[in-house]
């Protein structure tokens, strides 16, 4: 309908007369039963509902998700069993000193043939497989 400082329009007019005929029609227990039902109907439109995360019904499920959601993230960042430990520091500098193939000449008993043929051998099981 209009606002309330504007006429009313005839088609308005018409309408507020027909509905105010339409209601007088209708006996009174039926009226009441409608004010009823109206009443009700905006008093639940009204009501505040329980926020979802409160229902006790819900809890299981979300904790459920929860654990499924920890053991992927745990299970993601495990470390393969294949990968070499890290070396100690100590070590460290004994396998720079041994891949660097000038470094190897120096050292006392240097039996070049034999690390170049054991180098080929292994490269030969890695080619293979």
């Amino acid at each position: 309908m209009s606002a309330v400082n504007e006429p009313l329009t005839q088609f308005e007019r018409n309408a507020r007369v027909v509905l105010e005929q339409s209601l007088s029609r209708i006996d009174g227990r039926t009226r009441s039963r409608l004010n009823q039902a109206r009443q009700a109907a905006l008093e639940a439109a009204g009501a505040r509902r329980p926020a979802w995360w409160r229902s006790l019904t819900l809890m299981p499920t979300v904790g459920a998700a929860a654990a499924a959601l920890l053991v992927a993230v745990v299970l993601w960042h495990r470390q393969p069993a294949g990968e070499p430990p890290v070396l100690e520091a100590q070590h460290a500098e004994d396998m720079d000193l041994l891949a660097d193939s000038e470094a190897l000449e120096l050292l006392d008993g240097w039996d070049g043939p034999f690390y170049e043929w054991a180098t080929a051998q292994t490269d030969n099981v890695q080619s293979d497989g």
